[in-house]
């Protein structure tokens, strides 16, 4: 391609030769950090297959970028807000206005850490540009002696007290910033794309993404209503008032509204059959789609597993009274009914939560 620097005879914007190169500092520092990344992630993942949970730690830039990406998980791939946390030096009134001096305290951090629960399943990422926060290092001398995992993301080599603390480093070492000592620039630029890189690939190891489509979202501001029947239309082929129906019988579940789309079943069955694959779309479709599933076929097989008509039989042999609960003795006449209107309920409790704009017609 032609290149040349006197487009426009303003010096103001003429190009500058000594940064030409700036487009390949911080993705290829990101890129020395592949193996580290995937290692983190991987740590993450078993995590929260246990029930644990991701916490970002941080100061000024670095403690932003990490509530930022925190924040922005559950919109993104409709996770609970408790599966990935952040904490800032100086708590949330330092999202808006520096509070310099409260990086200064290590025990800021560890109180943060006690604070928020912290345990063996859990994971905090310590994130300084710098290498030497000391409300990160608490933070993270904390943790670990509370028995949780430790991982440290930084733009310069760390203390040595760093290095022999955490389980992990990812170190992007971006080099000198352009601006001497303002690392929101290089250094937050790059720290934003690793914890982009480390959240987005541990929602998609478990399950929340189909393709490359965040199906896990849940319809509910306008904007995401939008999206989801977007995303219902371009993975069906349906027709957009098809596929808002579809998400009102889901109360804007889009990956529920997929699956019951795709294997021909209802939504109780469908989140079934999530389940049982660990929310992975694509895996539920290949392993439950096709031709007629036997009753209960949902559940995993094991040998002698009965099928529809023993099934049926053996309820029919059953004793009328299935159990006692407390003074009350249970039918199953009783069971069954109660199972009805469990379910009538939460059809109810559906119907609250749909957001406006999915019963609102397409044309108004």
């Amino acid at each position: 391609m032609p290149r040349s620097d006197t487009l426009d005879p303003r010096l103001t914007e003429a190009r500058n030769p000594r940064t030409r190169a700036i487009d390949r500092a911080v993705p290829e520092a990101i890129a020395s950090q592949a193996e580290g990344i995937a290692r983190v992630v991987d740590d993450i993942v078993e995590r929260f297959r246990r029930g644990g949970r991701l916490v970002y730690a941080g100061a000024g830039t670095s403690g932003r970028l990490g509530v930022l990406d925190a924040a922005e998980c559950p919109p993104t791939f409709g996770v609970d807000p408790s599966l990935v946390r952040a904490i800032i030096a100086g708590g949330p009134g330092a999202l808006a206005r520096s509070a310099e001096g409260a990086e200064d305290s290590r025990a800021g951090g560890a109180e943060a850490v006690r604070e928020l629960g912290v345990g063996p399943a859990d994971l905090v990422l310590g994130i300084a540009a710098s290498g030497t926060t000391p409300y990160v290092l608490g933070a993270l001398r904390e943790a670990a002696s509370l028995g949780a995992g430790t991982a440290f993301l930084g733009c310069t080599e760390p203390a040595r007290e760093v290095a022999d603390l955490v389980d992990h480093l990812i170190l992007p070492l971006v080099g000198p910033e352009v601006i001497a000592g303002s690392t929101r620039m290089k250094a937050g630029t790059a720290t934003k794309l690793v914890l982009n890189a480390i959240t987005t690939a541990a929602m998609v190891r478990t399950g929340r993404v189909y393709e490359n489509l965040m199906v896990d979202l849940r319809a509910r501001s306008a904007k995401l209503v939008d999206r989801g029947i977007r995303i219902f239309t371009m993975v069906t082929g349906a027709p957009r008032a098809e596929a808002r129906r579809a998400l009102i019988r889901t109360g804007g579940a889009v990956k529920t509204a997929l699956a019951m789309h795709a294997l021909g079943v209802d939504r109780a069955r469908a989140e079934r059959y999530l389940d049982c694959v660990d929310g992975f779309l694509g895996l539920a479709i290949e392993r439950f789609g096709g031709g007629r599933r036997p009753r209960f076929g949902g559940y995993p097989l094991a040998p002698g597993w009965p099928d529809g008509p023993e099934l049926l039989a053996r309820l029919g042999d059953a004793p009328a009274r299935l159990a006692r609960i407390g003074d009350e003795t249970l039918t199953l006449y009783q069971f069954l009914r109660g199972v009805a209107q469990h379910g009538a309920a939460h059809e109810m409790r559906i119907r609250e939560r749909l957001h406006p704009a999915l019963l609102a017609r397409e044309d108004a």
